[in-house]
């Protein structure tokens, strides 16, 4: 037998419920993982809000993508995997679960050393901020302004943009300050008088800005301080992008990842796998909750109460 969380409505985190059921079967070119944490991301609540569009429910829906298991089972034209690999795992068909399935495409092999918990907190932090760093084209002497650099995707990006030889300058509360700094990057607060005290550290100015945060004074600070919107890129605020100019990756954006840049999202999740099990990435880790509390971790997100770092489910 298997648990997952389901909801069969719209609504709010009580809409939640942990149902037993089967195990699911693979299909062609898909595996069955038995999972051992699973990533909450707030994605997973605007989906069961009905604040993100989707599809109609027409029947319960598991939600979550992230999470890292053993493989349990695996589909028709598999090759390359076997069952007791243990693996971090995006894209599953609903990881809010003990047991998920989970396209191959989805897969990136777990090192041993690398813990349950953190291997489940890398996927979408990790794979979007990669990508939005590399779509930005953030490279060697180039200086980025990245917004809520103390969340999940923000310490992310801090630590990939540091890799990629920039510089960072990090937005964030001032209780988070000493966590940017301790990631490399120059913090700031955010708020009135952002602009010019981001132009204090980089009197030479901004080359690109991510925007984690999804506020006007980050996407509009950030057009002042790059100059240019190409050079702008947002992760929150896809619906409305078009109205600035700017880049939106997700977020509401009905503009689709082109091939390179899901790419670089699979090569991000990688990268940060391999680093993390070296000790050359770190992924803060807020709570551990077991699976039977999922809505009380989807509502620690949605109202702000959630510790700084990942929330992490344990089946």
């Amino acid at each position: 037998m298997a648990r997952f969380v389901q909801y069969a409505e719209f609504g709010g985190p009580e809409v939640l419920r942990v149902v037993d059921g089967d195990v699911p079967s693979a299909g062609a070119a898909e595996v069955v993982v038995a999972l051992r944490a699973v990533g909450v991301n707030p994605i997973d609540g605007k989906l069961r809000s009905g604040r993100r569009a989707s599809d109609p429910l027409s029947a319960p829906r598991t939600p979550g993508s992230d999470g890292a298991g053993v493989i349990a089972a695996i589909g028709e034209g598999v090759e390359g995997w076997a069952v007791g690999d243990e693996v971090v795992v995006t894209s599953a068909r609903g990881s809010y679960a003990t047991h998920a399935v989970v396209p191959v495409r989805g897969l990136t092999r777990k090192p041993a050393s690398l813990g349950w918990a953190q291997g489940a907190g890398i996927p979408i932090p990790a794979g979007t901020a990669y990508q939005a760093l590399r779509s930005l084209d953030v490279g060697p002497g180039t200086t980025v302004l990245v917004h809520a650099a103390s969340g999940s995707v923000g310490q992310a990006a801090v630590q990939f943009a540091r890799k990629l030889g920039a510089r960072v300058i990090g937005t964030a509360s001032a209780a988070n300050h000493d966590r940017l700094r301790q990631l490399g990057a120059v913090p700031v607060s955010y708020g009135e008088g952002l602009v010019e005290r981001v132009r204090a550290v980089a009197p030479d100015g901004v080359d690109a800005a991510l925007d984690a945060a999804g506020t006007d004074e980050a996407i509009e600070a950030s057009l002042e301080l790059t100059g240019d919107p190409a050079r702008v890129g947002t992760i929150v605020r896809g619906a409305d992008a078009p109205r600035w100019g700017i880049h939106a990756w997700g977020g509401g954006s009905a503009v689709p990842l082109t091939p390179e840049q899901s790419a670089w999202r699979a090569e991000g999740i990688r990268l940060a796998v391999e680093r993390a099990a070296a000790g050359e990435f770190d992924v803060e880790i807020a709570r551990t909750l077991p699976l039977d509390r999922a809505a009380d971790a989807q509502r620690m997100i949605e109202d702000g109460s959630a510790p700084r770092g990942k929330i992490i489910l344990l089946p």
